[in-house]
């Protein structure tokens, strides 16, 4: 090799050199930047809570939930009921057939009107009478007799009004209606088929009263003491993430549950659905709140440095030089603390950059 051969490689070489040592000081010039870029926030007032979250569900009241069945056996003649449909109380949801029924109905209202007839006829003899026999025109014998026939004919006549009035109970059954205005959930038979009642009714079809929802939050064991009845809560659902629902605490189980290991306490909180958006088995992310206070100042906590047992933030003052002050905290809620002493509203502090310096 040449001496000039190697005195152009060498200076390649070294060319190649100061390209890296300028790519990295430009490298950590960026980093040094990024590490000493802060970001600023104002000192302002305020509402904060003292706050208590939980994991819940949705479910029906008590009494939201009615299940509706059939209380004789039947063919389904008609069917007026179909999911999601929205029903009111005493709303005709399925006829069963009639025609036996209805003849029961007129052969009870037949046998009732016989047994009527001879109880006038027997009241009416015996009434008669009973006069006579006091002026002793007739013999008390007869009396006991038409005595005996008037209470044969009243015990025919109440036995055929209540065969009367159970063929219209049956019949009455045939017609089944909403006990409950709300939504139905479930319908489990179909025109055409037979349904069967025996010792417990068939459930054919579910109504749910959206109108009467509420959440069974898992309260921990740790928190449950905070809680109160009349206490405000705010819930989330996935379904609805950006929308916050209201609600208040209406009782708390005595038991508790034990979940993965946990002991949480089933708070009831309830709720208003007059939008209809709520549904049953919904999972809810909920936050009661414990206590309120209005008009707090309060600074993001990424502001709040604590050290040796105390806390400080950087203040920025107005020539725009950052100076240490030592503040004390109070409530947290979400990502901020609440200032008890130390600043007032307007300052402006410094919060950290991307890598946590101040």
């Amino acid at each position: 090799m040449t001496k000039k051969r190697k005195i152009s490689i060498a200076a390649a070489s070294a060319v190649v050199v100061i390209a890296i040592v300028a790519i990295v000081a430009h490298s950590r010039a960026n980093n040094d930047k990024s590490d000493t870029a802060v970001t600023t926030a104002i000192v302002e007032k305020r509402d904060m809570g003292s706050l208590v979250q939980a994991t819940g569900i949705i479910k029906p009241k008590v009494g939201a939930e009615v299940k509706v069945g059939a209380r004789i056996t039947g063919k389904v003649e008609h069917l007026y009921a179909n999911i999601g449909d929205r029903v009111k109380k005493g709303q005709i949801l399925v006829r069963l057939e009639q025609d036996d029924l209805k003849a029961r109905v007129d052969q009870a209202e037949a046998a009732y009107l016989e047994a009527k007839a001879a109880f006038d006829k027997a009241k009416l003899d015996l009434e008669r009478d009973a006069p006579l026999a006091k002026e002793g025109y007739i013999s008390q014998q007869n009396i006991d007799g038409l005595q005996n026939v008037y209470d044969m004919a009243k015990a025919r006549l109440m036995k055929a009004k209540a065969d009367q009035d159970y063929a219209k109970a049956q019949l009455s059954y045939a017609t089944i209606t909403a006990p409950i205005s709300g939504t139905i959930a479930s319908v489990t038979t179909q025109q055409g088929e037979t349904v069967a009642a025996g010792l417990n009714a068939p459930t054919f079809i579910t109504i749910i009263d959206l109108n009467k929802l509420e959440v069974n939050a898992y309260v921990d064991e740790t928190d449950v003491g905070k809680i109160g009845v009349g206490q405000e809560a705010l819930f989330t659902v996935d379904t609805f993430a950006d929308k916050d629902f209201k609600g208040k605490v209406s009782a708390i189980y005595p038991r508790a549950v034990l979940q993965e290991n946990v002991v949480n306490y089933i708070t009831l909180i309830s709720i208003e659905n007059s939008e209809g958006k709520l549904k049953p088995d919904m999972t809810a992310n909920v936050t009661i709140t414990l206590k309120k206070k209005k008009g707090v100042l309060a600074v993001p906590g990424a502001a709040v440095v604590r050290e040796g047992g105390r806390k400080y933030v950087m203040l920025q003052t107005k020539d725009g030089k950052a100076t240490r002050r030592e503040v004390k905290t109070g409530w947290k809620e979400g990502p901020y603390l609440e200032i008890t002493t130390g600043l007032k509203e307007g300052d402006v502090v410094l919060i950290s950059g991307g890598n946590g310096k101040k």
